[in-house]
């Protein structure tokens, strides 16, 4: 006991024990991307808005190519006053909808079945990947032929559109997990259900949601090229028939929509991809 008094004594009366040199230490920061801002999904759309304002105020953006923000503003009450903004919109939604429920169904069952087995890979794996390659506005004039110009070609072009992602994502997922849990699974005797149930499923989450976020901006990138193709409804008929009259407003007015529907999309995806994942410590938070 005396000579653990002694040593304390013994110490400089400026130096300090080690224990509260580093506690008065420069504090450590953790290594990321900080803490999650509010709303900040909506700065970059805000900022984006603000420099169209000033440009268009300022008379940097010709009126004639670009209207301002005001004016679109006004077109778009004016549409909606008329109800056909309302009606496009509800049609345009239905064909997209479709077309995503159809193209994930899909892509879910073939990324599943080639997967979990290396003979369905090898017969599935290699036409995805094909089309994959080729874009869907190519294969337009072949729908054409085979399902006319009504709304079976435009749903089976926006799934074949969604298809895609959500096949190569969820599959990626699968193969993505760890060995160890089919060892353990082979360990406790689960059976084949009990192993796509209990671990082939929520391995491959993750996956299937990354896939989605692609799958729904798919779904409304797709819908914009069909709805050009001899539709009589729909935002994309609504601004091919602007181009026409040279209504350059009624054309921002529906790349506004669609820029919106895209986004509001992505932000369920993501928020269901929160809840559902919220036992993972990622760097999102």
């Amino acid at each position: 006991m005396s000579t653990t008094i002694f040593d304390k004594r013994a110490l400089p009366a400026t130096e300090a024990p080690p224990d509260r040199v580093r506690a008065r230490g420069p504090r450590r920061h953790r290594p990321g991307p900080g803490k999650p801002v509010r709303y900040g999904w909506a700065i970059g759309p805000a900022l984006l808005l603000a420099l169209w304002a000033a440009g268009s105020g300022l008379g940097v953006f010709d009126v004639r190519s670009l209207p301002a923000p005001w004016t679109v503003a006004g077109t778009a009450g004016d549409l909606i006053d008329d109800g056909k903004l309302q009606s496009h919109l509800a049609t345009s939604a239905q064909r997209a909808l479709l077309g995503l429920l159809f193209g994930v169904a899909a892509g879910l069952v073939l990324a599943l079945v080639s997967g979990l087995s290396r003979l369905g890979e090898a017969v599935i794996d290699g036409p995805v990947q094909i089309k994959r390659s080729i874009p869907s506005l190519a294969l337009i004039p072949l729908l054409i032929l085979w399902f006319g110009i009504g709304e079976t070609m435009k749903v089976i072009t926006i799934a074949l559109g969604v298809l895609v992602p959500v096949y190569i994502h969820t599959h990626n997922g699968l193969r993505a997990i760890d060995n160890r849990y089919a060892e353990l699974a082979e360990t406790v005797c689960l059976g084949r259900f009990g192993f796509v149930r209990h671990v082939v499923l929520p391995g491959a989450l993750p996956g299937f949601l990354l896939g989605m976020r692609f799958a729904v901006t798919g779904a409304w990138l797709a819908l914009v090229v069909v709805e050009q193709v001899n539709a009589t409804s729909g935002i994309g008929y609504m601004m091919e028939l602007a181009r026409t009259y040279g209504q350059t407003d009624v054309i921002i007015v529906g790349l506004v929509v669609y820029g919106l529907l895209g986004l509001v999309s992505d932000a369920l995806v993501r928020l269901v991809e929160r809840r559902a994942l919220s036992w993972r410590r990622t760097l999102a938070g």
